[in-house]
Protein backbone atom coordinates (compact mmCIF):
# COMPACT_ATOMS: atom_id res chain seq x y z
CA UNK A 1 0.00 0.00 0.00
CA UNK A 2 2.98 2.11 0.50
CA UNK A 3 3.75 2.66 -3.23
CA UNK A 4 0.11 3.20 -3.70
CA UNK A 5 -0.05 6.35 -1.51
CA UNK A 6 3.62 7.61 -2.86
CA UNK A 7 3.04 7.02 -6.79
CA UNK A 8 -1.29 7.54 -7.13
CA UNK A 9 -1.07 8.57 -10.82
CA UNK A 10 0.97 5.04 -11.65
CA UNK A 11 -1.85 3.20 -9.72
CA UNK A 12 -4.49 4.98 -11.92
CA UNK A 13 -2.23 4.29 -15.01
CA UNK A 14 -2.46 0.54 -13.82
CA UNK A 15 -6.26 0.31 -13.35
CA UNK A 16 -7.01 1.89 -16.60
CA UNK A 17 -4.48 -0.48 -18.58
CA UNK A 18 -6.33 -3.50 -16.52
CA UNK A 19 -9.40 -1.67 -18.03
CA UNK A 20 -8.36 -1.54 -21.46
CA UNK A 21 -7.07 -5.22 -21.22
CA UNK A 22 -11.12 -6.12 -20.51
CA UNK A 23 -12.61 -3.66 -23.01
CA UNK A 24 -10.71 -3.45 -25.94
CA UNK A 25 -12.02 -5.41 -28.02
CA UNK A 26 -8.62 -7.00 -28.31
CA UNK A 27 -7.47 -11.12 -27.81
CA UNK A 28 -3.67 -12.38 -26.25
CA UNK A 29 -2.58 -14.85 -26.33
CA UNK A 30 -1.86 -15.10 -22.47
CA UNK A 31 -5.18 -14.11 -21.50
CA UNK A 32 -5.32 -17.24 -19.05
CA UNK A 33 -1.75 -16.98 -17.57
CA UNK A 34 -2.63 -16.36 -14.33
CA UNK A 35 -6.54 -17.44 -13.77
CA UNK A 36 -6.01 -21.33 -15.57
CA UNK A 37 -2.51 -21.64 -16.63
CA UNK A 38 -3.14 -24.69 -18.04
CA UNK A 39 -5.92 -23.94 -20.33
CA UNK A 40 -4.25 -24.94 -23.73
CA UNK A 41 -2.78 -28.51 -21.89
CA UNK A 42 -6.18 -29.60 -20.38
CA UNK A 43 -8.22 -28.97 -23.82
CA UNK A 44 -5.48 -30.88 -25.90
CA UNK A 45 -5.84 -33.99 -23.38
CA UNK A 46 -9.55 -33.88 -24.21
CA UNK A 47 -9.64 -33.71 -27.98
CA UNK A 48 -6.68 -36.18 -28.31
CA UNK A 49 -8.90 -38.77 -26.16
CA UNK A 50 -11.63 -37.67 -28.26
CA UNK A 51 -10.31 -38.32 -31.98
CA UNK A 52 -8.75 -41.29 -30.33
CA UNK A 53 -12.03 -42.43 -29.72
CA UNK A 54 -13.79 -41.20 -32.88
CA UNK A 55 -11.48 -39.92 -35.67
CA UNK A 56 -14.48 -38.36 -37.13
CA UNK A 57 -14.31 -36.12 -34.26
CA UNK A 58 -11.45 -33.91 -35.37
CA UNK A 59 -13.21 -32.55 -38.35
CA UNK A 60 -16.85 -31.97 -36.34
CA UNK A 61 -14.86 -30.34 -33.61
CA UNK A 62 -13.20 -27.78 -36.19
CA UNK A 63 -16.87 -27.49 -38.23
CA UNK A 64 -17.85 -26.20 -34.62
CA UNK A 65 -15.77 -23.38 -35.04
CA UNK A 66 -16.97 -22.28 -38.10
CA UNK A 67 -20.45 -22.46 -37.49
CA UNK A 68 -20.37 -20.39 -34.56
CA UNK A 69 -18.20 -17.73 -36.14
CA UNK A 70 -20.37 -17.59 -38.86
CA UNK A 71 -23.29 -16.54 -36.91
CA UNK A 72 -22.86 -13.34 -34.83
CA UNK A 73 -19.56 -13.96 -34.64
CA UNK A 74 -17.09 -16.14 -32.53
CA UNK A 75 -19.75 -16.63 -29.00
CA UNK A 76 -20.70 -19.95 -28.62
CA UNK A 77 -23.89 -19.11 -29.72
CA UNK A 78 -23.91 -22.68 -31.86
CA UNK A 79 -23.55 -24.32 -28.09
CA UNK A 80 -26.86 -22.73 -26.60
CA UNK A 81 -29.71 -25.69 -26.58
CA UNK A 82 -33.39 -24.28 -27.35
CA UNK A 83 -35.52 -23.29 -24.70
CA UNK A 84 -39.41 -21.55 -24.37
CA UNK A 85 -37.94 -18.14 -25.78
CA UNK A 86 -35.14 -19.22 -28.13
CA UNK A 87 -34.68 -21.73 -30.94
CA UNK A 88 -31.05 -23.32 -31.01
CA UNK A 89 -28.95 -22.91 -33.88
CA UNK A 90 -28.90 -26.37 -33.63
CA UNK A 91 -32.35 -26.71 -35.40
CA UNK A 92 -31.32 -24.50 -38.27
CA UNK A 93 -30.74 -26.19 -41.81
CA UNK A 94 -27.18 -26.51 -42.25
CA UNK A 95 -26.58 -28.15 -38.17
CA UNK A 96 -29.97 -29.96 -37.98
CA UNK A 97 -28.94 -33.72 -37.78
CA UNK A 98 -25.40 -33.03 -38.90
CA UNK A 99 -23.53 -30.68 -36.51
CA UNK A 100 -21.68 -32.76 -34.25
CA UNK A 101 -19.83 -32.70 -30.86
CA UNK A 102 -21.24 -31.23 -28.75
CA UNK A 103 -20.51 -33.67 -25.97
CA UNK A 104 -16.81 -33.36 -26.55
CA UNK A 105 -17.31 -29.89 -25.56
CA UNK A 106 -19.23 -30.77 -22.86
CA UNK A 107 -16.56 -32.89 -21.28
CA UNK A 108 -14.08 -29.88 -21.75
CA UNK A 109 -16.08 -27.71 -19.92
CA UNK A 110 -16.63 -30.09 -17.42
CA UNK A 111 -12.86 -30.88 -16.88
CA UNK A 112 -12.00 -26.34 -17.17
CA UNK A 113 -14.89 -25.49 -14.49
CA UNK A 114 -12.89 -27.88 -11.72
CA UNK A 115 -9.81 -26.99 -12.60
CA UNK A 116 -10.70 -23.17 -12.80
CA UNK A 117 -14.55 -22.39 -12.38
CA UNK A 118 -16.30 -19.54 -13.82
CA UNK A 119 -12.98 -18.70 -15.79
CA UNK A 120 -12.61 -20.06 -19.24
CA UNK A 121 -15.09 -19.15 -21.81
CA UNK A 122 -17.31 -21.76 -24.48
CA UNK A 123 -16.31 -19.48 -27.38
CA UNK A 124 -12.41 -19.61 -26.05
CA UNK A 125 -13.08 -23.52 -25.80
CA UNK A 126 -14.32 -23.79 -29.47
CA UNK A 127 -10.82 -21.78 -30.54
CA UNK A 128 -8.25 -23.48 -28.93
CA UNK A 129 -10.57 -27.06 -29.99
CA UNK A 130 -10.57 -26.40 -33.85
CA UNK A 131 -6.79 -25.72 -33.96
CA UNK A 132 -5.64 -28.49 -31.53
CA UNK A 133 -8.32 -30.78 -34.22
CA UNK A 134 -6.47 -29.73 -36.73
CA UNK A 135 -2.71 -31.00 -35.11
CA UNK A 136 -4.22 -34.14 -34.57
CA UNK A 137 -4.57 -34.73 -37.74
CA UNK A 138 -1.42 -34.23 -38.98
CA UNK A 139 -2.09 -30.43 -40.01
CA UNK A 140 -0.52 -26.90 -38.94
CA UNK A 141 -0.21 -25.16 -35.72
CA UNK A 142 -0.88 -21.89 -34.53
CA UNK A 143 -1.18 -19.63 -31.55
CA UNK A 144 -4.83 -18.86 -30.25
CA UNK A 145 -5.61 -15.34 -28.93
CA UNK A 146 -7.86 -15.55 -26.15
CA UNK A 147 -10.37 -13.18 -24.38
CA UNK A 148 -13.68 -14.52 -25.89
CA UNK A 149 -16.97 -14.25 -23.91
CA UNK A 150 -20.15 -16.12 -24.45
CA UNK A 151 -23.16 -14.60 -25.66
CA UNK A 152 -26.61 -14.78 -24.35
CA UNK A 153 -28.29 -15.57 -26.85
CA UNK A 154 -28.84 -17.68 -30.37
CA UNK A 155 -30.02 -16.67 -33.97
CA UNK A 156 -31.60 -19.70 -35.80
CA UNK A 157 -32.31 -17.10 -38.81
CA UNK A 158 -28.86 -16.01 -38.76
CA UNK A 159 -27.65 -19.81 -39.26
CA UNK A 160 -30.02 -20.62 -41.49
CA UNK A 161 -29.10 -17.00 -43.53
CA UNK A 162 -25.27 -16.98 -43.08
CA UNK A 163 -23.98 -20.83 -43.03
CA UNK A 164 -22.59 -21.83 -46.68
CA UNK A 165 -24.81 -25.02 -48.08
CA UNK A 166 -23.47 -27.79 -50.21
CA UNK A 167 -24.78 -26.75 -52.96
CA UNK A 168 -23.72 -22.71 -52.74
CA UNK A 169 -23.41 -21.52 -55.83
CA UNK A 170 -19.76 -19.60 -56.21
CA UNK A 171 -21.46 -16.11 -55.90
CA UNK A 172 -23.06 -17.40 -52.81
CA UNK A 173 -19.83 -18.46 -51.22
CA UNK A 174 -18.40 -15.28 -52.08
CA UNK A 175 -21.09 -13.44 -49.89
CA UNK A 176 -21.05 -15.71 -47.04
CA UNK A 177 -17.98 -15.05 -46.72
CA UNK A 178 -17.88 -11.12 -47.20
CA UNK A 179 -20.44 -10.77 -44.80
CA UNK A 180 -18.23 -12.17 -42.12
CA UNK A 181 -15.19 -9.91 -43.48
CA UNK A 182 -13.92 -12.98 -44.93
CA UNK A 183 -12.52 -12.54 -48.77
CA UNK A 184 -11.99 -15.15 -51.92
CA UNK A 185 -8.29 -15.73 -49.96
CA UNK A 186 -10.19 -17.02 -47.16
CA UNK A 187 -12.58 -18.72 -48.92
CA UNK A 188 -10.14 -20.79 -50.65
CA UNK A 189 -8.28 -21.35 -47.86
CA UNK A 190 -10.76 -22.39 -45.36
CA UNK A 191 -12.76 -24.52 -47.54
CA UNK A 192 -9.12 -26.85 -47.35
CA UNK A 193 -10.73 -27.74 -44.02
CA UNK A 194 -13.00 -30.49 -46.67
CA UNK A 195 -9.71 -32.36 -46.53
CA UNK A 196 -10.88 -34.22 -43.48
CA UNK A 197 -14.46 -35.01 -42.35
CA UNK A 198 -17.73 -36.50 -44.17
CA UNK A 199 -21.35 -35.57 -45.89
CA UNK A 200 -24.11 -37.05 -45.57
CA UNK A 201 -25.59 -38.35 -49.26
CA UNK A 202 -28.48 -35.65 -48.80
CA UNK A 203 -25.64 -33.27 -49.36
CA UNK A 204 -24.17 -33.79 -52.43
CA UNK A 205 -27.23 -35.85 -54.44
CA UNK A 206 -27.88 -32.79 -57.12
CA UNK A 207 -24.18 -32.95 -57.72
CA UNK A 208 -24.00 -37.10 -59.00
CA UNK A 209 -27.80 -36.78 -60.07
CA UNK A 210 -28.07 -33.17 -61.51
CA UNK A 211 -28.98 -32.30 -64.76
CA UNK A 212 -25.64 -30.52 -65.62
CA UNK A 213 -23.97 -34.06 -65.13
CA UNK A 214 -23.46 -34.95 -68.40
CA UNK A 215 -21.80 -31.64 -69.59
CA UNK A 216 -19.51 -32.38 -66.69
CA UNK A 217 -18.48 -35.62 -67.23
CA UNK A 218 -18.10 -34.19 -71.36
CA UNK A 219 -15.47 -32.22 -69.79
CA UNK A 220 -14.03 -33.56 -66.93
CA UNK A 221 -13.89 -37.62 -68.48
CA UNK A 222 -11.92 -38.53 -65.29
CA UNK A 223 -15.12 -38.30 -62.95
CA UNK A 224 -17.20 -40.99 -64.33
CA UNK A 225 -15.67 -43.13 -61.82
CA UNK A 226 -15.98 -41.02 -59.50
CA UNK A 227 -19.70 -41.01 -59.49
CA UNK A 228 -19.91 -44.30 -60.32
CA UNK A 229 -18.55 -45.15 -57.10
CA UNK A 230 -20.54 -41.82 -55.31
CA UNK A 231 -23.67 -43.38 -56.77
CA UNK A 232 -22.85 -46.89 -55.42
CA UNK A 233 -22.80 -45.52 -52.06
CA UNK A 234 -25.53 -42.99 -52.61
CA UNK A 235 -28.00 -44.49 -54.50
CA UNK A 236 -31.31 -41.93 -55.78
CA UNK A 237 -33.90 -42.83 -53.63
CA UNK A 238 -32.83 -43.32 -49.85
CA UNK A 239 -29.89 -44.01 -48.39
CA UNK A 240 -29.95 -40.21 -47.77
CA UNK A 241 -28.07 -40.29 -44.23
CA UNK A 242 -25.12 -42.73 -45.18
CA UNK A 243 -21.58 -41.20 -45.43
CA UNK A 244 -18.84 -41.06 -47.80
CA UNK A 245 -15.68 -38.83 -46.78
CA UNK A 246 -15.05 -35.10 -48.31
CA UNK A 247 -11.56 -36.73 -49.72
CA UNK A 248 -11.40 -40.03 -50.77
CA UNK A 249 -8.01 -40.17 -51.49
CA UNK A 250 -6.26 -38.93 -47.87
CA UNK A 251 -9.41 -39.04 -45.28
CA UNK A 252 -7.89 -39.20 -42.27
CA UNK A 253 -5.03 -36.45 -42.91
CA UNK A 254 -5.22 -32.66 -43.02
CA UNK A 255 -3.37 -31.84 -46.34
CA UNK A 256 -3.81 -30.22 -49.57
CA UNK A 257 -5.53 -33.29 -51.32
CA UNK A 258 -8.51 -31.51 -51.30
CA UNK A 259 -7.73 -28.76 -53.11
CA UNK A 260 -5.99 -31.61 -55.58
CA UNK A 261 -9.38 -32.75 -55.47
CA UNK A 262 -10.91 -29.29 -56.70
CA UNK A 263 -8.79 -29.32 -59.88
CA UNK A 264 -10.01 -32.88 -60.71
CA UNK A 265 -13.50 -32.08 -60.48
CA UNK A 266 -13.80 -34.56 -57.73
CA UNK A 267 -14.51 -32.38 -54.66
CA UNK A 268 -17.22 -33.66 -52.95
CA UNK A 269 -19.46 -31.07 -52.63
CA UNK A 270 -20.90 -28.99 -55.04
CA UNK A 271 -19.57 -26.05 -52.99
CA UNK A 272 -16.32 -27.51 -53.45
CA UNK A 273 -16.37 -27.52 -57.01
CA UNK A 274 -17.25 -24.29 -58.00
CA UNK A 275 -14.56 -22.73 -57.23
CA UNK A 276 -13.03 -24.16 -60.45
CA UNK A 277 -15.79 -24.46 -62.29
CA UNK A 278 -17.54 -20.64 -61.85
CA UNK A 279 -14.45 -18.96 -61.40
CA UNK A 280 -14.66 -16.60 -64.34
CA UNK A 281 -11.98 -14.19 -63.53
CA UNK A 282 -9.46 -17.27 -62.93
CA UNK A 283 -8.29 -15.53 -59.82
CA UNK A 284 -9.73 -18.19 -57.66
CA UNK A 285 -8.84 -20.95 -59.68
CA UNK A 286 -5.18 -19.95 -59.20
CA UNK A 287 -5.16 -19.89 -55.77
CA UNK A 288 -6.66 -23.57 -55.78
CA UNK A 289 -4.07 -24.54 -58.09
CA UNK A 290 -1.30 -22.74 -55.95
CA UNK A 291 -2.34 -24.63 -52.79
CA UNK A 292 -2.85 -27.84 -54.58
CA UNK A 293 1.41 -27.58 -55.59
CA UNK A 294 2.76 -26.29 -52.15
CA UNK A 295 1.34 -27.74 -49.04
CA UNK A 296 3.44 -25.55 -46.67
CA UNK A 297 1.59 -22.32 -48.53
CA UNK A 298 -1.87 -23.98 -47.92
CA UNK A 299 -1.08 -24.10 -44.02
CA UNK A 300 0.30 -20.73 -43.86
CA UNK A 301 -2.77 -19.52 -45.84
CA UNK A 302 -4.97 -21.47 -43.40
CA UNK A 303 -3.46 -20.67 -40.37
CA UNK A 304 -3.84 -16.73 -41.43
CA UNK A 305 -7.31 -17.15 -42.15
CA UNK A 306 -8.80 -18.80 -39.57
CA UNK A 307 -7.15 -16.53 -37.04
CA UNK A 308 -8.93 -14.08 -38.90
CA UNK A 309 -11.99 -15.50 -38.47
CA UNK A 310 -11.63 -16.48 -35.07
CA UNK A 311 -11.98 -12.93 -34.40
CA UNK A 312 -15.04 -12.30 -36.04
CA UNK A 313 -17.15 -10.14 -34.01
CA UNK A 314 -15.84 -11.43 -30.63
CA UNK A 315 -17.33 -10.09 -27.26
CA UNK A 316 -14.83 -8.96 -24.55
CA UNK A 317 -14.41 -7.20 -21.42
CA UNK A 318 -17.84 -6.87 -19.81
CA UNK A 319 -20.11 -7.62 -22.88
CA UNK A 320 -21.70 -11.70 -22.98
CA UNK A 321 -20.84 -13.36 -20.10
CA UNK A 322 -18.68 -17.15 -19.12
CA UNK A 323 -20.99 -19.64 -19.43
CA UNK A 324 -20.83 -22.65 -16.60
CA UNK A 325 -22.58 -25.04 -18.91
CA UNK A 326 -21.76 -24.17 -22.17
CA UNK A 327 -25.78 -25.34 -23.20
CA UNK A 328 -27.41 -22.87 -21.17
CA UNK A 329 -27.08 -19.28 -20.33
CA UNK A 330 -26.15 -18.57 -16.42
CA UNK A 331 -29.32 -17.20 -14.52
CA UNK A 332 -31.47 -20.63 -16.06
Amino acid sequence: MGIIKRFPILWLVIIILHCLHDVSGQLYLDYYKESCPLVEEIVRRQVEIAVLKDPRSAASLLRLHFHDCFVMGCDASVLLDSTSSMTSEKQAGPNLNSLRGFRVIDKIKQVLEEACPNTVSCADVLAIVARDAVVSRGGPSWPVELGRRDSLKASFNGANRFIPTPNSSLDALISNFAAQGLDTGDLVALSGSHTIGVSRCVSFKPRIYGDNLEAENDHYKRVTVFHRILRSICPQSGRDNAIVSLDLKTPGFFDNQYHRNVLESKGLLNSDNVLISQDVKGEISARVWAYAADEQFFFRSFVNSIIKMGNINVLTGEEGEIRRNCRVVNDL
